[in-house]
């Protein structure tokens, strides 16, 4: 059983930057079956997107489209913690930020958007982000 932990959300204005962290514990790292960490968000009213998601063993990274150039997703395997520095937000960008655990070839094979990640997965409580003037 793979436990997370988000921390790092807040209030920002736009055009600001902000870093979310993710405490893992229980994940496997350094094998050839090792866990991926992955982000998302919620937003109210909408449908949970798959942001970033980073192989624990090679560090192999993932973004989608709407944040590629924006976000930088990072490991620390030392720390067991996953880190995504965020910058240039936007109001869009507003939504609880979720971090999970799923073995690595789920996002290998059917992306953030597998519903492995949930049948597989392990999931953190979230951490709000709200991105206004």
């Amino acid at each position: 059983q793979v436990h997370l932990m988000e921390s790092g959300g807040g209030l920002v204005q736009p055009g600001e930057s902000l870093t979310l962290s993710c405490v893992h514990s229980g994940a496997t790292k350094d094998v050839e079956d090792s866990d991926a960490i992955g982000w998302f968000r919620q937003a109210p009213g909408k449908e949970r997107e798959g942001v970033s998601a980073i192989s624990l063993r090679d560090g192999l990274s993932y973004y989608s489209d709407s944040v590629r150039g924006r976000f930088t997703i990072s490991k620390d395997n030392a720390k067991n913690t996953v880190y995504l520095q965020m910058t240039a937000l936007r109001p869009e960008d507003t939504a609880v930020y979720l971090c999970a655990a799923a073995p690595a070839w789920v996002q290998s094979i059917g992306g953030m958007d597998d519903r492995r990640w949930d049948d597989l997965g392990s999931w953190g409580q979230g951490t709000q982000v709200t991105v206004s003037s």
